[in-house]
């Protein structure tokens, strides 16, 4: 918005040839760089400025956490902390992206679109749960055919509106014609793909938000690598340089990345232990959501394992402690534990880390998985 409105004070026509600069300070405007950062910075200092008066808002319509009872003991003194939190984080990113951004972009307006959606999941999720005063909202499957639907809208905006090359980017291999033949799956196959990323992203966050500080720490840290990761696929120069899919039709999604930033360092300020607010899952689905979308938007699908590191940690840990539990599950005696709960945060409480010690733990294993995802644009 403030792009389209600065625009019209940078230059003063003369005639269909000639222009002339009126205030040529304002140029800065049209370099990505420069409304990244004041987007970010916008983000933030909306999360400062309005989160007091959103937790208020929480506490006093009674949205209180609900804590379930089979988890570890310690987090029941959290229960009644108000929790949608995550409202902050979206409605932060939102604003400053339409403020900074360029809203004649498609691809801009499929991740915000797709990021709003996701939160509605996990905005009716969390809203079940407090009405009802159960851990339980809305069911697995439920949950899963929304996300399902959210996904295909992506494909669909992509299918209908966007030359969306349905192939896929191959990290370590430089584009040539016989990589390119094989990674090229068509459209169809390929709406299974983002339904898969979606899916496996959005969730993957989910299930990291167990302590106070833990998943918005991380989720920074992967943004802050999008962030750099978009813009070098947005720009041609650095795009040839580093022989990755060239995208410029993603330039401002750097934008929106460097709203996410900003918005959780803001939430970060009343979500550190200990917690003032909690995300819920209308936050956590959201963020998910939207590091699946601006990867599959940029082509950066396969570096979302190293983005999301921890995600994808925290994920597997539920999996393999669900998959061996059952498939050792036998004549009425319960199954085999390879953790002593999941997802794996919980372990280490159990074993008998301080929440601090996981949180600070884990954000130095994310910034390791940030760094090894931006060391591997020379490794084609």
């Amino acid at each position: 918005m403030l792009y389209f409105f600065l625009y019209q004070l940078i230059y003063r026509e003369y005639g269909a040839a000639s222009e002339s600069y009126v205030f040529k300070g304002l140029n800065v405007i049209q370099y990505i760089t420069f409304r990244t950062t004041w987007a970010t910075i916008t983000a933030l200092l909306i999360s400062l400025l309005l989160g007091g008066k959103v937790i208020r808002k929480l506490a006093d319509m009674k949205f209180g956490q609900e804590i379930r009872e089979e988890g570890p003991e310690m987090h029941q003194e959290k229960r009644g902390t108000p929790t949608m939190g995550g409202i902050l984080i979206i409605g932060s990113v939102f604003i400053s992206t339409v403020l900074w951004a360029r809203l004649d972009s498609i691809y801009l307006w499929i991740a915000l679109g797709a990021t709003t959606l996701f939160a509605s999941i996990g905005f009716a999720d969390d809203y079940i749960k407090i009405v009802k005063k159960r851990n339980l909202g809305l069911t697995g499957k439920q949950k899963l055919i929304c996300q399902v639907i959210v996904a295909g809208g992506v494909w669909l905006g992509l299918y209908l509106v966007s030359n969306y090359p349905w192939n896929l980017s191959i990290p370590f291999f430089k584009a040539t014609a016989a990589v390119d033949g094989i990674s090229y799956i068509g459209p169809w196959i390929y709406l299974a793909f983002i339904v898969f990323v979606l899916l496996g992203s959005s969730n993957a966050v989910n299930l990291t938000d167990g302590l106070d500080g833990l998943a918005i720490s991380v989720t920074f840290i992967a943004m802050a690598a999008l962030t750099a990761l978009t813009y070098v696929a947005s720009d041609r120069r650095w795009a040839d340089y580093l022989d990755i899919t060239h995208k410029p039709e993603a330039a401002e999604l750097t934008v929106f990345c460097g709203a996410m930033v900003g918005a959780s360092l803001g939430f970060l300020w009343f979500n550190a232990p200990k917690a003032e607010v909690f995300m819920g899952d209308v936050g956590s689905l959201a963020i998910g959501g939207a590091l699946g979308t601006v990867a599959i938007l940029t082509k950066q699908e396969f570096m979302l394992p190293f983005i999301g590191g921890v995600f994808i940690i925290e994920a597997l840990s539920v999996m393999i402690q669900v998959s061996v539990f059952k498939l050792t599950k036998r004549g009425g005696r319960p199954g085999t534990r390879i953790f002593k709960m999941s997802p794996l945060h919980h372990h280490f409480e159990y074993v008998g880390w301080k929440e601090p010690k996981i949180v600070f733990r884990f954000v130095i294993i994310a910034i390791l998985f940030a760094l090894l995802s931006l060391s591997t644009l020379k490794l084609r």
